[in-house]
């Protein structure tokens, strides 16, 4: 796909978009970890919407779960079903959704004792290991939803990840 150079200026996010396999399920596992319920649910059935995303149809159930600055909505498509992209963080195309926090060491403790279970080990960024400086000492860690998607919690530092 050959895209001009020319800036689009989009500089505001409004939501991300998650396929999920059990509706039911990922409101439960998003409303714990956000603990916000959903704003918006409900299904839709439109070929046109379908056209939209390059699907013949869009026969689906809906939530959208807001946190601060970004919704998170929540789609399980009944037909056509999809199958799991198992998007590990190296494939070309895959994509993560980080959740900043305030205390990376409290909530990192907290998930633990929950039950979440984290990809690795919590990583803190150190010099020699990453540039720009700005972003040594950042904190995060890895995790998947139920349908595997890749999650993130980060406690940035200085002036890195906004």
């Amino acid at each position: 796909m050959a895209v001009s150079s020319t800036p689009i200026g989009l500089t505001r996010g409004a939501h991300v978009g998650i396929s999920v396999s059990d509706l039911d399920v990922a409101i439960d596992f998003y409303q714990a970890l956000t603990g916000r319920p959903p704003v918006a649910q409900g299904t839709m059935h439109s070929v046109r919407f379908g056209n939209s995303q390059g699907l013949p149809d869009a026969n689906l159930r809906y939530a959208t779960i807001n946190i601060d600055g970004l919704g998170i909505d929540l789609i399980e498509f009944q037909d056509p079903v999809g199958w799991r992209t198992n998007g590990a963080a190296n494939r070309p195309g895959s994509m993560h959704l980080c959740f900043k926090v305030d205390d990376f060491d409290a909530v990192y403790k907290r998930m633990k004792e929950a039950g979440y279970d984290f990809l690795g080990e919590d990583y803190t960024f150190l010099a020699g290991e990453v540039t720009p400086d700005a972003a040594l000492g950042t904190k995060v860690a890895y995790f998947n939803d139920p349908d595997g998607t890749n999650l993130e919690i980060i406690e940035p530092k200085g002036g890195f990840a906004n």
